[in-house]
């Protein structure tokens, strides 16, 4: 099967681009900053392997982490991303249509090593389109 050249997009941008809209004062990165303790509220997005495209429509798993300085802190973050990544389903940002977004595993808490620090850790499906070329 021959597939047409299109573009697949940078999903990890488009929910770093969304995430930032609708959350500000919490820094969004793809990459954790090494004094992080001094960084909170923060929020880490990653594509994570797996997904794959069907010529049209391509599947990304995303983890979603939210950082905070107690675990009151980290649920608050938690809870409010989680609400944020399921309304992005059927919006526009980064240039890419989301058709549909889900949650693999919803967050949880999981040890960062670092008392200063509580992390909860989310995975979610995201379904969007590809774009022709220019």
């Amino acid at each position: 099967m021959s597939w047409p050249e299109l573009d697949w997009g940078d999903v990890e941008r488009a929910v770093d681009l969304w995430l930032r809209a609708r959350h500000t004062g919490v820094r969004v990165v793809n990459e954790l900053p090494a004094d992080l303790e001094k960084q909170l509220p923060l929020v880490q997005v990653q594509v994570t392997p797996g997904g794959g495209e069907d010529g049209t429509t391509g599947v990304t798993l995303l983890d979603v982490e939210s950082f905070g300085v107690n675990r009151t802190a980290m649920w608050d973050l938690a809870r409010a991303v989680h609400t944020s990544m399921l309304a992005l389903s059927g919006r526009h940002s980064g240039g890419l249509v989301i058709d549909a977004v889900s949650s693999d595993a919803r967050p949880a808490p999981v040890d960062y090593g670092n008392p200063a620090v509580r992390r909860a850790v989310a995975t979610y499906r995201l379904t969007s389109r590809a774009q022709a070329p220019a």
